[in-house]
């Protein structure tokens, strides 16, 4: 899907990635990806670090994010910036949907 100017959502292959995690790979670039994740409520974001920026937007649900040794409950309409190295994860508190931006993309996630 490498830019790919149409992304439909029932185009996206779900990705299990974690217990409760499913990933969805939406429209992409060398420099920006859009990823979709939809979590089950008591699924974990394991803490991890990557060499992207990153924004997440939450679109519903709950989560306790954690950032950089810092925690905070966050809910639909908040949105977090992690920048390249940071050490980020969360808990879904209450099942929703995360949006993450990354820069450059994830060639990990393709």
């Amino acid at each position: 899907m490498l830019d790919q100017r149409w992304v439909f959502h029932e185009d996206a292959t779900p990705q299990n990635v974690a217990e409760g995690v499913i990933r969805r790979v939406l429209a992409y670039s060398k420099d920006l990806m859009c990823v979709e994740n939809t979590f089950v409520e008591g699924a974990v974001g394991d803490l991890h670090h990557h060499p992207h920026t990153q924004i997440t937007y939450i679109v519903s649900g709950v989560f306790e994010f954690e950032i950089d040794g810092e925690k905070r409950i966050v809910k639909a309409g908040d949105t977090m910036l992690k920048l390249d190295g940071v050490v980020h994860g969360c808990v879904c508190l209450k099942a929703g949907v995360l949006l993450d931006i990354f820069n450059p993309m994830r060639e990990d996630f393709v």
